[in-house]
């Protein structure tokens, strides 16, 4: 039993509370394996290897590829905890409910304060690469770019990113419609974005350069973790397979066989990716480019029609996570509201369309603003550190989850417990080390005042009694 004084939420409360054997409190169980991991794959491929690989490789160089085993092994390590959760608890509120249902209110509460970063800044985050490859498509099709002015945040010479603001609305359009509607989009956005990184592969490799890996790894062990904590930015999205718990089918099976799946797939697709591209211009090449996979397919081809098809899969891709990863904020904030952590026009769901609609539009037009006006590099390593902290809380939800609740109904363990947990957690909290003092300050402040609204609003209109 949990410590005299820790308000927790047993997991069966939470099940019985969701309907997450059933139907799930007004949703619809209607997204199959192959949905669930297409969603899978269409939050986390996007903005990270299409843009942020840049960033990646200025770090660590052509030891990139090392920097993403690293970022991938985290991931593994902590997508273990996510899938016997997962399974255990197939709810929508993903790390904010395990955390309710071991760590204790308070803890959940600011676990779900992180996932507002996780979530929520990341969609701007994901759509201010949107713009950079729509510019680079409309170079190569048309002949000309948007002007700076629109689509560049202040802070990169321009005053607002329309094009940023103009993907989170058509994502939130095509939510508020039905997740029947989302999945398949999402299904076929997937298959479109890993058929063009195969392209892009096929295409690098053909110019492959083993002295372009000259100077592995100059920038030593230090290089290789920066670029692992950049890295780790493009694997962020596993974890939304989790808010799906209560619109997947079966889904203490589907839930962490999509996870393990997901996370094999991708970290195969961006090592590979990283190699191909290093080995055919160079790192120093890819570095600081704004659309680096296009810049490398032309370079190769010495035209602009591979970096044409490049652009248009990386347009696809982002615009695919800033759907599922916006779908994802809406569940986390669903089942938050479901607590009365926080206002319940998060939790109203559409009889029609079985979706939150107003929750959808508020998400849609908070995260429109950042993702306007802020630069990829501010809202991208506050997000990765409020997403480690959750991926923290999660690997000690499944330790303590073992202990209070042994008998629990499991459809999947994690392996070698606690050793994996426990290396999770230092994976992690490593790699938040990685972030540097700046982005430490940040968190703490944003951390703080997570701790106010949970003392002066979710404390007070908790409906927790027991």
């Amino acid at each position: 039993m949990p410590p005299t004084g820790l308000r927790v939420k047993s997991p069966e409360k939470l099940i019985a509370e969701s309907g997450a054997d059933l139907e799930g409190h007004g949703l619809r169980r209607t997204m199959g394996l192959f949905q669930l991991v297409c969603f899978g794959v269409g939050a986390i491929v996007g903005t990270g290897i299409f843009v942020g690989l840049s960033d990646s490789v200025a770090e660590a160089g052509p030891a990139v590829v090392i920097s993403f085993l690293l970022a991938a092994l985290t991931c593994v390590f902590t997508a273990f905890s996510f899938a016997e959760l997962g399974g255990a608890i197939p709810v929508s509120g993903s790390s904010y409910s395990f955390a309710y249902a071991t760590l204790g209110e308070r803890s959940a509460f600011l676990v779900g304060w992180c996932l507002l970063l996780e979530y929520g800044v990341s969609v701007s985050a994901v759509a201010v690469g949107w713009g950079q490859y729509l510019n680079s498509l409309l170079n190569s099709v048309f002949g000309f770019e948007l002007p700076a002015a629109l689509s560049h945040a202040p802070g990169d010479g321009g005053v607002v990113n329309l094009p940023a603001v103009v993907v989170i609305l058509l994502a939130a359009t095509l939510l508020v419609r039905g997740i029947r509607e989302s999945a398949r989009a999402t299904a076929v956005m997937a298959v479109v974005k890993i058929a063009v990184l195969a392209l892009f592969c096929a295409l690098a490799f053909s110019a492959f350069e083993s002295g372009n890996l000259d100077g592995f790894a100059a920038a030593g062990f230090a290089g290789i973790t920066s670029g692992a904590s950049v890295a780790f930015f493009s694997f962020i999205g596993f974890d939304a397979i989790t808010t799906a718990g209560e619109e997947v089918e079966n889904p203490r099976r589907n839930i962490p066989l999509a996870i393990m799946i997901c996370m094999g797939v991708v970290a195969l697709l961006y090592c590979t990716v990283a190699l191909a591209a290093i080995g055919a211009v160079g790192s120093d090449q890819v570095a600081q480019q704004e659309a680096a996979l296009a810049v490398v397919v032309d370079d190769v081809t010495h035209s602009t029609a591979g970096g044409t098809v490049i652009a248009f899969g990386a347009v696809v891709a982002i615009a695919s996570v800033v759907l599922a990863v916006m779908y994802g904020q809406t569940r986390i904030l669903m089942s938050m509201s479901r607590d009365g952590l926080v206002p319940q026009v998060f939790e109203r769901v559409d009889p029609r369309t079985s979706t939150p609609v107003a929750n959808t539009w508020i998400v849609a037009c908070v995260f429109a603003v950042p993702a306007a006006f802020s630069t990829l590099d501010v809202v991208l390593d506050l997000t990765t550190i409020g997403t480690l902290g959750a991926m923290v809380a999660v690997n000690l939800a499944v330790l303590r989850l073992r202990a209070t609740h042994p008998d629990l109904e499991r459809s999947f363990r994690v392996p070698l417990l606690p050793v994996t947990p426990l290396l999770g957690i230092a994976m992690c909290v490593y790699l938040m080390y990685g972030t540097g003092p700046g982005t430490w300050l940040q968190f703490a402040v944003f951390l703080a005042a997570g701790a106010l609204v949970y003392q002066f609003y979710g404390r007070r209109n908790s409906r927790l009694t027991s």
